[in-house]
C-alpha cells in the first residue's frame, strides 16, 4: 500500500502541504526538468495528495526534490489543483521556517538564512530565530519585472485597464472597482469569476514570455486589487491562479509581481516598504531592495515578509479498490 507523509502548514491562511516521506525518486538534471519530469510521470500523486477526499479544491502543496544548484539548501517542486507552478512565496515562507524547524539547515539567531532553489530559481529566504525556534521569515524574489503596462481589453461590456507582471510567475494585475467589486462587500465568486475571465482574456490576447527560460512564460493567474498603494494603508487584493484556485494569502509571487508594476510606474521607490492584505485578512509586507535587468527589461528584487504556522502532521494511503481514493473534485 502506498504510503505518503506529510507536514501541513498555512502562511496567512493558504495551505502549504509539504510531502516528508514516501515520495518517489524525480529525475531531471535541472529544477525544471525535474517539474517536467513530475508532471509527466507523477500526476497522480499530485492529485492524490491536492484533491478530494485529502485534499481540496484550493489545497496547496509542495515537494521536495535533490537540488540542482550546488549553493542551494533545498529544491522544491509546488503543486496545486491543476498542475505545477513556478514560484509560491507563501509556501517558501513555510519552507523556510520548515528547514529550520527540521534541522535541514543548521538554526542561528537571530537570523538563519535558507536557499532555496525553485523551478523560478534560487530564493534566498531569511528566518528569525530566538531561544532555537524559527518564526517569522522573508525572502528577496528572483528578478522580477513589469512586462504589459496599461493594456486594455473588453469584458462583459467593460474596457477592462490591467498590467501583465512577473513576480517569479506572471499575473494580470487590475483593480477591482472596474468590476463593482469591494473588498468587504462583493462575493468570494465575484472576485474568481471576474479575475478568471481576466486570465482567460489576457491568455488569448497577448503573449506572455520570460527571457530566460520557455518554459516560465505563461499566465499563472490574475490579481484584483483595491487600487490602493500599501503607503498609508494595507492595499487589498485576491489572486486567483491555476483552474480558478483562490489563494488566502496577500500571494508572496504575487505581492513581487505588484511591486515591479509599481516600481516601473513609479509608485514605489527603492527601499520603500509597502503593506498588503489579502481576501482573508492576513498581511505581507514588501520592499523593492535593488533594481535589475531581466533581458531586455529593467526589473527589481522585491523583499515580501510573513508568518507561517504548523497545522499537523499525516500519513496518507490509498487501498487498491479505491477508485475515488486516485483523487477528485466536485468544484
Amino acid at each position: 500500500m502506498e504510503k505518503i507523509n506529510v507536514t501541513d502548514m498555512h502562511t496567512g491562511g493558504e495551505a502549504v502541504r509539504i510531502v516528508t516521506g514516501g515520495l518517489p525518486r524525480i529525475d531531471g538534471a535541472t529544477i525544471l526538468d525535474k517539474r517536467a519530469y513530475a508532471r509527466t510521470h507523477l500526476d497522480g500523486l499530485r492529485k492524490l495528495l491536492m484533491w478530494e477526499p485529502r485534499g481540496h479544491y484550493d489545497m496547496y502543496g509542495v515537494l521536495p526534490v535533490a537540488p540542482s544548484l550546488p549553493d542551494a539548501d533545498l529544491a522544491v517542486l509546488f503543486i496545486h489543483n491543476e498542475g505545477y507552478s513556478t514560484m509560491c512565496g507563501h509556501a517558501t515562507l513555510a519552507l523556510a521556517r520548515w528547514a529550520v524547524d527540521e534541522g535541514i539547515v543548521a538554526a542561528r539567531e537571530p537570523v538563519t538564512q535558507v536557499r532555496i532553489e525553485c523551478p523560478c530559481g534560487l530564493v534566498v529566504a531569511e528566518v528569525e530565530v530566538k531561544d532555537g525556534k524559527a518564526g517569522a521569515a522573508s525572502f528577496e524574489s528572483v528578478p522580477s519585472f513589469l512586462l504589459h503596462r496599461d493594456q486594455t481589453l473588453q469584458l462583459d461590456g467593460r474596457t477592462i485597464r490591467f498590467d501583465v507582471s512577473y513576480g517569479g510567475a506572471f499575473y494580470a494585475i487590475a483593480d477591482c472597482t472596474q468590476w463593482g467589486l469591494e473588498f468587504g462587500h462583493s462575493r468570494t465568486r465575484d472576485f474568481i469569476d471576474a479575475a478568471t475571465a481576466l486570465t482567460e482574456a489576457v491568455k488569448a490576447s497577448l503573449p506572455i514570455t520570460h527571457p530566460d527560460h520557455a518554459d516560465l512564460g505563461f499566465l499563472y493567474g490574475s490579481i484584483l486589487t483595491d487600487g490602493g498603494d500599501g503607503t498609508n494603508a494595507p492595499t487589498r487584493n485576491v489572486c486567483v491562479f491555476a483552474d480558478a484556485e483562490v489563494d488566502r494569502s496577500p500571494t508572496g509571487s504575487g505581492v513581487t509581481a505588484r511591486l515591479a508594476a509599481m516600481f516601473a510606474k513609479g509608485e514605489v521607490g527603492l527601499g520603500e516598504t509597502r503593506q498588503f492584505e489579502s481576501i482573508a485578512g492576513s498581511r505581507f509586507t514588501g520592499e523593492v531592495v535593488r533594481e535589475t535587468q531581466v533581458g531586455a527589461h529593467r526589473g527589481i528584487v522585491a523583499k515580501v515578509a510573513g508568518r507561517s504556522f504548523y497545522s499537523g502532521r499525516a500519513e496518507f494511503w490509498r487501498e487498491e479498490d479505491d477508485e475515488l481514493g486516485k483523487g477528485f473534485l466536485l468544484r
